[in-house]
């Protein structure tokens, strides 16, 4: 009786590997994420009017007025500004991603999760891929526009592609930023102001907008340093666009190494304090 109770008794699942099992619990919270999306649309509506509304204020509002490469030409200005448009757009994400975290922080659904077994940073994983895929729905919509209002790729799909990838890239390294800023406060509320409070300088004092070389010449360097000036020039030289203005800074002379560098350096360094915050932080 004994041999056949130990006969039917159904075998111990084998255990994942720790890489194995951090994707699959990632993945899962990524699906669980992206419901989420789909159920409030005007979470993915409202994130596209902004960037749409940047293209059309700088656009035909200061694209007269502008210097580019020795010309106020508005297409020139266009065609250079939209580099910029397109990494603002995905480092504005982060204040989202940062704003999520904190609400199910506030609820207690981080507790929960904290209690089943699953990898550790998997939570946070899973939330981040989410907002990649929503950022990346985002930039395609503000492609289109950027398309019809003129912007051009002069330098082949390949190249384009590549410039997109950067651009997720960069979005994907700073929305660990945000995660570590929404594990850090109390309210979701708080969440979206400490985003937003550090993206403005890192988007404004840069080459996004203007040429490194127009500003004063102590903010020089800090644009031509920052890891955000750095994916507008490769986003430019990729997409063949005007007002890469020459610079003898390392990031500015080898600009699609340093945003790789920069953003990969990113990811490690708000990872790994992200992950520590997520072991003790509590609702």
């Amino acid at each position: 009786m004994t041999t056949t109770t130990e006969a039917l008794k159904p075998a111990a699942p084998r255990p994942r590997g720790g890489i194995v099992q951090s994707v699959n619990d990632s993945l899962v919270v990524a699906k669980r994420n992206l419901i989420r999306m789909t159920r409030i649309p005007e979470m993915i509506i409202f994130g596209m009017i902004q960037p749409i509304m940047f293209v059309v204020l700088f656009s035909y509002v200061f694209g007269g007025s502008m210097n580019v490469g020795g010309t106020t030409d508005p297409d020139v200005y266009r065609e250079f500004l939209m580099a910029g448009i397109f990494a603002q757009t995905v480092t504005f994400a982060t204040a989202g991603a940062g704003a999520g975290i904190a609400d199910d922080m506030h609820k207690g659904l981080i507790d929960r999760f904290r209690s089943l077994p699953m990898a550790r940073g998997a939570v946070l994983t899973g939330r981040t891929l989410a907002d990649l895929v929503q950022t990346a729905l985002t930039v395609v919509v503000l492609a289109i526009v950027a398309l019809l209002v003129g912007w051009r790729i002069h330098e082949g799909i390949l190249k384009a592609l590549g410039a997109f990838a950067l651009l997720l890239l960069l979005g994907y390294a700073f929305s660990w930023i945000g995660a570590l800023i929404g594990l850090s406060v109390r309210t979701p509320e708080a969440a979206t102001s400490g985003g937003l409070i550090w993206l403005f300088p890192v988007t404004f004092i840069s080459n996004a907008f203007v040429q490194s070389s127009n500003l004063p010449g102590w903010l020089q360097p800090v644009a031509e340093w920052n890891p955000f000036s750095a994916t507008v020039q490769a986003c430019r030289e990729l997409f063949g666009n005007p007002g890469a203005s020459p610079s003898d800074a390392w990031p500015m002379a080898h600009p699609v190494l340093a945003s790789m560098l920069w953003s990969v350096l990113i990811v490690v360094v708000f990872r790994t304090l992200s992950v520590r915050k997520y072991r003790s932080a509590t609702a």
